[in-house]
């Protein structure tokens, strides 16, 4: 089978998986406006679904281009927005509160929307990238992102709680301030964690290609920024006992950096990142 047939086929599964998140989103505002739980559950299976699609958009890829799908900005973008959504379906299993599906679609398919306007062409690999530290690196950045990107949607269901004090609806299916606070932690934490390995796997792969672990490139440097946003949050968190709306913001602003270090730099300031 030729390469081509390999991209028709990841085409209708990629738009089906953007569709169906699209779907997912409609559903769970629905659900919100109309305070029926049927959307939730519905949106529940829709947003599955999508997941099942966009992994098999991402096995096509990754068969037909021989090699993992993890190396331009159209597959890391597709990537990132599969990491949000596996990290909120693990979230959601655990926790069983559909209302964070709400504020996570939204952030899976600006991304998955954005995926889709860069180029799928398939290209050679660059020297520098013809690694085995390349599925190290990148995947364990895919599930940082993701931690990150639930980190936020629940800070910003925190954020928006205390301002729906009394509204009955948000109380019965929105969990306490306190159950938010330590959700958002949690993925938080699990995002620093693989961020930490993003970053020595990095420096490591870095010396072999380029004979030096850190060359303050500009994502090599925003990286850096980000982990030391999250390390004070959970510094403060840990030695200070910092938690609530301060905790919250600080968890947005962090995620805010994350997508800056991403398309941000990516887009504005040259860097040899560039392709992811």
């Amino acid at each position: 089978m030729n390469s081509e047939w390999y991209l028709n086929i990841e085409n209708i599964l990629f738009t089906a998986a953007m569709l169906l998140y699209l779907g997912a989103m409609v559903l769970y505002f629905l659900f919100l406006v109309m305070k029926r739980e049927l959307f939730a559950r519905v949106a529940g299976w829709v947003i599955g679904a999508g997941f099942l699609f966009h992994t098999g958009a991402m096995v096509v890829r990754g068969i037909g281009a021989g090699r993992l799908p993890l190396t331009n900005q159209y597959e890391f973008a597709t990537s990132f927005a599969w990491g949000i959504c596996l990290c909120f379906l693990v979230f959601l299993w655990k926790y069983r509160f559909q209302a964070l599906g709400a504020f996570v679609t939204p952030v899976i398919f600006l991304l998955i929307g954005y995926a889709a306007m860069q180029s799928r062409e398939v290209r050679e690999l660059m020297p520098a990238l013809r690694s085995n530290w390349l599925a190290i690196h990148v995947s364990t950045a895919i599930i940082s992102y993701g931690a990150f990107g639930v980190s936020f949607a629940v800070s910003l269901m925190f954020l928006l709680r205390r301002r729906m004090q009394g509204n009955s609806f948000w109380e019965e299916h929105i969990p306490q301030e306190q159950k938010l606070d330590l959700i958002s932690y949690r993925a938080a934490s699990l995002g620093f964690l693989f961020l930490t390995f993003v970053i020595v796997t990095g420096a490591i792969w870095a010396e072999r290609a380029w004979g030096s672990y850190w060359a303050w490139d500009p994502k090599e440097t925003w990286s850096l920024i980000t982990w030391i946003i999250y390390a004070i949050y959970l510094h403060l968190r840990l030695s200070r006992g910092w938690k609530g709306k301060a905790a919250a913001v600080f968890a947005v602003a962090g995620f805010i950096c994350v997508i800056f270090t991403y398309i941000g730099v990516n887009t504005f300031i040259p860097s040899v990142h560039s392709y992811a």
